[in-house]
């Protein structure tokens, strides 16, 4: 099973090395690929220097592409985390 969604990055800081190691914590739970899309770029959700690289800022979007038997509840989990601004306080 493959599913992707797009989604915003609202956090103030973006996806920074903070947000970026708990992104990668979560998506390692998984039995899924989780891969995020920006661009021309693409990262593993689970490499955090990957994720850096994206250079997603606040307000842009990223492609998120969830692969695998667990693919729907990994994609839930990561767009909840991304909806919740990393549990950052602002």
């Amino acid at each position: 099973m493959k599913l992707e969604k797009t989604l915003l990055i609202q956090n103030k800081l973006g996806l920074h090395a903070r947000a970026a190691t708990q992104l990668a914590k979560l998506a390692i739970q998984f039995d899924a690929q989780v891969t995020l899309v920006q661009g021309d770029k693409s990262a593993s959700a689970t490499s955090v220097l990957g994720l850096m690289m994206l250079e997603s800022s606040m307000g842009k979007e990223v492609l998120v592409i969830s692969e695998g038997q667990d693919a729907q509840a990994a994609l839930s989990a990561v767009e909840q985390l991304i909806q919740q601004k990393f549990n950052e306080a602002e």
